[in-house]
């Protein structure tokens, strides 16, 4: 059984798609590839269709992440299928939870940087959109940092499932 994972952002061309290329390689790097299925959206669906970010993929693939992406926006009937929704900031916490069709659903959505022990209460990935190529650089480093204990979760979840 698979075991589904979809991060969430506003537009879904910068912070979600770095946060999806990220995991995604930590999966398969960990051997979970055929296991777990990551993907990313956005709560809205102004960049429907669109690429990442240039910035986004410059980034990423100066530190060797893949970045084939087309953004789209998120469906409140996908939580039947998923998992794990991971948020990449309170507002979009928020909007996912109102989104969810019952409290299980709304129990599926958690913030990225909650993963992240250094983070302390400061848990909002920032948009970097509108600013300079650091703050790419700044989420990158956030989306890494939080990578670690989230895929320890997920691999806690996949091995205490039937494969």
């Amino acid at each position: 059984m698979t075991y589904r994972v979809c991060f969430v952002c506003t537009g879904n061309i910068c912070r979600s798609p770095m946060a999806e290329s990220v995991f995604r390689a930590r999966v398969e790097d960990a051997g979970l590839g055929g296991r777990v299925e990551v993907d990313s959206a956005g709560t809205g669906g102004w960049h429907e269709g669109d690429p990442a970010d240039p910035r986004t993929v410059s980034v990423l693939e100066e530190h060797g992440y893949e970045s084939g992406h087309a953004a789209r926006q998120f469906q409140s009937s996908w939580f039947a299928r998923l998992d794990l929704v991971i948020a990449l900031d309170s507002g979009h916490l928020k909007a996912l939870r109102r989104l969810a069709p019952t409290p299980e659903d709304a129990a599926k959505v958690r913030l990225l940087r909650s993963y992240d022990p250094a983070a302390g209460d400061d848990l909002d990935v920032p948009d970097p959109y509108y600013g300079g190529r650091d703050g790419f650089e700044a989420c990158l480093d956030m989306v890494e940092a939080a990578s670690t204990e989230l895929l320890a979760a997920v691999r806690a979840q996949v091995e205490g499932r039937a494969a």
